[in-house]
């Protein structure tokens, strides 16, 4: 009976030390991600559509903007 309580403890210890470990291992992994690639601003979607051919207004450029916060 005993063996079987040890092991649940332990159990239930690997699972609160993996959890941890796997939270801080993804911050690491998403920071890196996020530092290598951005997320799109104003002055990207200028540049983007600057190199379509067209110059962008600023309400054009809000749009987009909005059209992209409204995706995630």
């Amino acid at each position: 009976m005993g063996n079987v309580l040890g092991q649940i403890i332990f159990l239930i210890i690997g699972l609160i030390i993996g959890a941890i470990i796997g939270f801080v291992i993804a911050r690491v992994v998403m920071k890196k991600y996020l530092k290598n690639n951005p997320p799109i601003n104003e002055k990207m979607i200028k540049i983007m559509m600057q190199q379509m051919g067209r110059t962008p207004s600023q309400k054009q450029i809000n749009q987009m903007m909005k059209a992209m916060n409204n995706v995630k």
